[in-house]
């Protein structure tokens, strides 16, 4: 193959139509758990993190409450995978191997979003949310009914592979995926191009900028506790007596348990079971849907 414009447009086309015919076949499971939060700068301050309002009973003048502002900032971060096809195979009209590798990477560039928002969830036991605080916590600071500052749990620990109970069916979802960049294709592949000159590489690549963040961690609970009815009533529990500050019920009722494979069967006698290992009724049943996550083991 010569190497003139149209011929290395005609290559260029075909890599991405590879890329990008893989890149859409890519099921998903993210959108369960995150929503996609716009980004148009270098980072995005979350102060809106900072408190859950309540309505109150209007007597006399209207009560003013000032939203609370945390310094909650998350920088995007860029993301890319490059491959070099080396400018004989164009030549000798031998590049009919790279097909399968951009469908690869296309297949790479659909899952990333998707892994950062699973690596997150797992790292919510360490990395802080708005409050300085891991999103999985045992002393999350909130105010009680007097306005004094008291704390609460959304996690008992353990040591075990995680497990999580969510409130995926609030106005915010637990974690927010932050796109500044959607993924896209890119390519330097003109002859003159250094590293044609160098090295004999035409460069293909894709590239994604963002950031995961978390949202509310009353909305969430972590665990590595084993998977049983005791640990599954404390989290559902603990979600639905939920309150926000100054005391104000939220009213959160659970509906998703996310495990990953290790727990998916104990996940499954759970919530589809009618009758538990003791032969009683399993009163858990069909009381969340149940979401099985190979990444989260």
């Amino acid at each position: 193959m010569e190497l003139t414009t149209p011929n290395l447009d005609a290559l260029r086309l075909g890599f991405k139509t590879s890329f990008q015919g893989a890149f859409d076949k890519v099921p998903t499971m993210r959108d369960k758990v995150a929503e996609v939060v716009p980004s148009t700068t270098s980072e995005n301050l979350y102060g809106w993190l900072g408190e859950l309002p309540g309505m109150r009973e209007w007597l006399g003048e209207r009560v003013v409450r000032n939203l609370e502002e945390h310094d909650y900032r998350v920088k995007n971060r860029d993301w890319e995978e490059t491959l070099g096809v080396n400018r004989n195979h164009i030549k000798d009209d031998t590049v009919g191997q790279y097909s399968k590798r951009f469908e690869l990477m296309g297949r790479s560039a659909a899952r990333h979003p998707e892994l950062l928002v699973w690596e997150a969830l797992k790292a919510g036991f360490t990395d802080e949310c708005y409050d300085g605080q891991p999103f999985f916590d045992t002393d999350h600071p909130v105010l009680d009914e007097d306005g004094e500052e008291t704390t609460v749990a959304n996690t008992d620990g353990g040591a075990g592979n995680p497990w999580f109970l969510l409130c995926t069916n609030e106005v915010v979802m637990p974690i927010l995926l932050q796109v500044r960049e959607a993924a896209q294709f890119v390519a330097l592949d003109q002859p003159t191009d250094r590293d044609v000159f160098l090295n004999k590489l035409f460069l293909y690549g894709s590239e994604w900028r963002g950031a995961v963040a978390y949202a509310f961690w009353q909305m969430a609970w972590g665990s590595k506790q084993d998977l049983d009815a005791d640990t599954y009533k404390l989290a559902r529990q603990s979600l639905t007596s939920m309150r926000s500050d100054y005391g104000h019920p939220m009213g959160l009722m659970p509906n998703l348990l996310v495990v990953g494979p290790s727990n998916e069967a104990a996940g499954r006698e759970l919530l589809n079971s009618e009758r538990n290992a003791a032969g009683a009724t399993n009163v858990w049943k069909d009381t969340a849907e149940l979401l099985v996550c190979p990444w989260l083991d």
